[in-house]
């Protein structure tokens, strides 16, 4: 038999991404419990480690890992380009009809990997997030995380309690559909980029280990940059075919906030023949104008390109289909 015929007749159903940065003495003890729990599941498995440019010695002890281990898969990064192109690069290599992601660090636990597929299987879900309900953090990363967590909600308007989980379960044409969004840290916003696709998402309650090595590669500095990637995912994401409802929407009242104190200093005018100490109001009203029109001109613009990248092809992805 060809081995395309074999891996016709053989598909894998479970692949796991996991990034790894620097985390050579986390990787056997982790390995050891990711045979362990995929034995048990019964599920052909693959586990593609991404080894983003480490420092240490992570890829040599994934290579030793790899005799041991036939399961293991393992790429390496000739510089640290961080997580989200990790996960990507992941993306593209696995071929399981179900994509888990989690950390490398023995913070997440592989046990959960039953938890997650189940609930995704039972409740028809397309996503589920973990969630680190009792956090073995610093309350350096604890604190932001939870106000960031609750600003993503309300924007992106699905309720989750912990968008930052490494932990989590995908259908494959999920990450197939999220790879045009794999730059920078946009990688926390997966489950509102799919939440606004159509895909029905979940979360669950997972258990989370204190680190036991190395240290965190993340803090609270990251509060600031998630809300300005909050921004960018939702303008790129939401308003990326209709920009003229968003740029619309603020020329409109920018325009008629300007038009309203024109008309308010023409009637002073009109009542008293001169506008005295208006001047600075004046002024506000033709700049709240000129903002305006500003306003409409990118929207406009923001649909010719829009149209011409409709154009080109791209559609929704079908989920069935009668004859």
């Amino acid at each position: 038999m060809s081995e395309d015929a074999a891996e016709h007749t053989n598909p894998v159903r479970l692949s796991i991404v996991i990034p790894v940065f620097n985390e050579e003495e986390s990787l056997p003890p982790l390995c050891a419990k990711l045979d362990t729990v995929l034995t048990d599941l019964g599920l052909s498995h693959e586990v593609i480690f991404i080894d983003d440019g480490s420092t240490d010695a992570s890829y040599e002890e994934l290579t030793k890992l790899g005799a041991q281990y036939s399961w293991l898969r393992a790429v390496q990064f000739r510089r640290n380009y961080r997580k989200a192109a990790a996960l990507a690069a992941g993306f593209k290599q696995a071929q399981g009809e179900f994509i888990v992601t989690m950390d490398a660090d023995l913070q997440d636990d592989p046990e959960e990997i039953r938890g997650l597929l189940q609930q995704l299987e039972e409740e028809g879900l397309d996503l589920v997030s973990g969630w680190k309900k009792k956090r073995h953090d610093p309350i350096s990363k604890t604190l932001p995380s939870k106000v960031f967590n609750l600003v993503t909600s309300i924007v992106s308007g699905i309720r989750l309690h912990d968008f930052n989980c490494g932990l989590k379960i995908y259908r494959h044409e999920v990450t197939e559909d999220a790879l045009p969004y794999l730059y920078g840290e946009l990688y926390r916003f997966l489950p509102a980029i799919a939440h606004w696709a159509g895909y029905r998402v979940g979360e669950r309650a997972v258990t989370h280990h204190a680190r036991k090595y190395g240290v965190s590669k993340f803090g609270a500095k990251r509060l600031l940059n998630g809300f300005l990637d909050l921004l960018s995912i939702t303008f790129v994401v939401r308003f990326m075919t209709t920009p003229m409802h968003i740029f619309g929407t603020l020329g409109l009242l920018s325009t008629m906030a300007g038009g309203g104190i024109g008309a308010y200093i023409s009637w002073l005018w009109w009542q008293s023949g001169t506008i005295q100490n208006r001047h600075p109001l004046m002024m506000l009203g033709v700049l709240l104008i000129i903002v305006g029109i500003q306003f409409f001109s990118t929207g406009l613009l923001g649909d010719m390109l829009a149209s011409m990248h409709q154009r080109g092809g791209r559609t929704p992805r079908i989920t069935s289909r009668l004859r």
